[in-house]
């Protein structure tokens, strides 16, 4: 699992350069208006378009964009009407993969995203096939220098949390049910502790152990596909070695 862990830490490491290109802004704009669509623009009774806030503020996104972004899902504002799917595939070495999507045009997202998979060892899967292999669980991420380990534990099973993970790579992970993330999120947030990454997510149930030239294949179609501005969030069943995926990272 700390391999996993450990792919979230060096996303946000390159978060900066990402929002410079304006790719993260891309994303998470995506991610406000359609969540604003679903749920309605008031963040108040919208846990998801709360959410989508607070990722778009951690970047530093102006709090025009995210108005005018809530203003086009609620439909105040004309805009791109965005559908979202899910892809189902198999990345090197048989690890399960769940793809999730936001785009305007599912045709073209599909076909790209099958190619991407292709050309780096994966190929896509039936429906059903690999979602099984996931639940929803709401996963936070907190380096182990933010937070006291017994204090946190304590904290966080109090305010309903099912599990707190010590991770290989210096961080600590919280598990909730996909329920409860909200509530323990913001009691993390309430106490100032900083999270590397807050999300509800597709957990794996088992892992496949990568290393070699699967592990390094595996993380250049991680990176291909997040590079995909229709790609919202990618949840495999990977676990590579902390060392391995920071000589990839740093390539």
């Amino acid at each position: 699992m700390g391999g996993h862990s450990h792919w979230s830490t060096i996303k946000r490491k390159k978060g900066a350069e990402d929002a410079k290109r304006g790719k993260v802004f891309t994303k998470i704009i995506r991610e406000v208006t359609t969540a604003a669509r679903v749920g309605g623009g008031d963040p108040n009774g919208n846990p998801r378009l709360r959410l989508a806030i607070v990722k778009a503020k951690d970047v530093n996104m102006p709090a025009d964009n995210i108005k005018k972004a809530i203003q086009r899902g609620t439909g105040e504002l004309p805009g791109v009407h965005y559908e979202e799917a899910v892809y189902e595939g198999y990345g090197p070495g048989g690890v399960a993969m769940l793809i999730e999507t936001t785009s305007d045009n599912k045709n073209r997202s599909v076909s790209e995203i099958r190619n991407l998979l292709e050309k780096n060892g994966g190929r896509m899967a039936a429906a059903g096939s690999v979602a099984w292999m996931f639940h929803r669980k709401g996963r936070i991420v907190i380096e182990k220098s933010k937070a006291d380990e017994e204090k946190l534990m304590s904290l966080v099973l109090e305010a309903g949390a099912e599990d707190l993970r010590t991770e290989e790579n210096d961080s600590f992970e919280v598990i909730t049910s996909a329920h409860d993330f909200e509530k323990v999120r913001k009691v993390l947030e309430d106490q100032k502790i900083e999270m590397i990454s807050a999300e509800v997510a597709s957990v794996p149930q088992s892992y496949v152990s990568l290393k070699g030239k699967d592990a390094e294949q595996m993380l250049k179609l991680m990176e291909a596909l997040e590079d995909h501005d229709d790609v919202q969030n990618i949840h495999a069943n990977f676990d590579i070695p902390q060392d391995v995926m920071e000589k990839v990272a740093a390539k």
